[in-house]
């Protein structure tokens, strides 16, 4: 791709960029209107694949702007747990954005209530990060369609940040990732995400979100259904490269909804000349699904800069990665490579590890 993902980072970090918030859930499978009180944890796209590349030993850093006050310092002192460079993140603002997060169960579907309006990083300007000295020791930079559809002041700052990626020479990567709730400060999704995607080496998608941005449809397939069949992804997959040059790879994930608590999962890597199929793990009993597409971006980075000879075991790691999320409560995937690498293998039976 004109970049040795492998050769170009020994040494060097991979570097995320989006909004944290504070996640609050009902206990259990209990309803909003049940609700006496609220689980907390930390969550956010960008944040959770730094999470994850951390559990996998791949040096990050998260960049952000938090309030400078005690909650801030809870949201810094949880990134460093999992041992996430924070040094890069920056205070200021008034508030840590919040969302709501009710469970689903079988045929009761999951429910977010966002309160993010006017928070610390939905009100960042151009200017505000040195993206030069924030990259001066990487050699990747991680970014979603989440941070662009906050504002635009944030469209523009994740605009700046790519363009001094590329400038750099870095290896961008970004997963699209639609929020519909989010897009409401004037401009489209596909207006912004199609300028911003221009600049992008590896893009990461599923095929509604790849539609719903970027106006390029895979015909026949109907997640409702659970219809996830991986040949429909490779005409996508083309007109993306078509549409942008740019690209060097291409990711879907496969997501089959059969209901809130049984889903399967798979995905396809497309490299301009082959399609990779991975294996479709059938998740009967969800415990968690928020951050599993982050998850399967971590696995993706991973494999890329450990195994990126070998796309088919790039894409395998990453897809596993996915499901395992599934087992986790909470936004991020707390895993080892030998635990992904494990169901990667087949061995899925999840018998005890004694």
């Amino acid at each position: 791709m004109g970049i040795n993902m492998q050769q170009d980072c020994v040494g060097k970090k991979v570097v995320t960029f989006g909004e944290i918030m504070l996640r609050l859930s009902p206990p259990g499978f209990l309803r909003f209107v049940q609700a006496r009180s609220f689980e907390a944890i930390y969550g956010g796209a960008e944040a959770n694949v730094a999470i994850a590349l951390a559990n996998f030993g791949i040096p990050v850093d998260y960049v952000t702007r938090l309030p400078p006050h005690e909650i801030g310092d809870a949201c810094l002192n949880y990134l460093r747990r999992f041992g996430v460079g924070v040094d890069k993140i920056i205070r200021g603002g008034e508030r840590l954005g919040i969302y709501f997060f009710e469970k689903g169960a079988v045929h009761r579907g999951s429910k977010v209530i966002y309160d993010r309006a006017d928070s610390a990083l939905a009100t960042i300007k151009p200017g505000m990060f040195d993206w030069e000295r924030i990259f001066s020791d990487a050699c990747w930079f991680h970014w979603t369609g989440i941070t662009p559809a906050l504002s635009e002041g944030a469209a523009e700052t994740c605009l700046e940040a790519i363009e001094e990626a590329k400038r750099m020479k870095l290896t961008v990567s970004c997963d699209l990732n639609y929020r519909s709730k989010l897009w409401r400060w004037g401009r489209s999704a596909g207006e912004v995400m199609s300028e911003l995607v221009k600049h992008v080496d590896i893009l990461i998608g599923n095929v509604e979100h790849i539609e719903k941005v970027l106006g390029i449809k895979a015909s026949g397939v109907d997640v409702s259904k659970g219809n996830v069949e991986a040949e429909k992804c490779l005409y996508v997959s083309r007109k993306l490269m078509e549409r942008f040059p740019n690209l060097r790879k291409v990711a879907i994930t496969l997501r089959g909804s059969i209901n809130a608590s049984h889903n399967t999962w798979s995905g396809v890597l497309y490299d301009g000349g082959n399609l990779y199929v991975a294996p479709t793990y059938d998740i009967t009993h969800i415990v968690d699904r928020v951050g599993g597409g982050d998850a399967f971006a971590a696995g993706l980075i991973y494999g890329f800069l450990r195994f990126g000879d070998d796309p088919q075991r790039v894409l395998n790691f990453a897809v596993a990665a996915g499901c395992l999320k599934h087992t986790i409560v909470g936004d991020a995937a707390i895993l080892s490579v030998e635990e992904v690498e494990k169901i990667a293998a087949g061995i899925v039976s999840g018998e005890v590890s004694r």
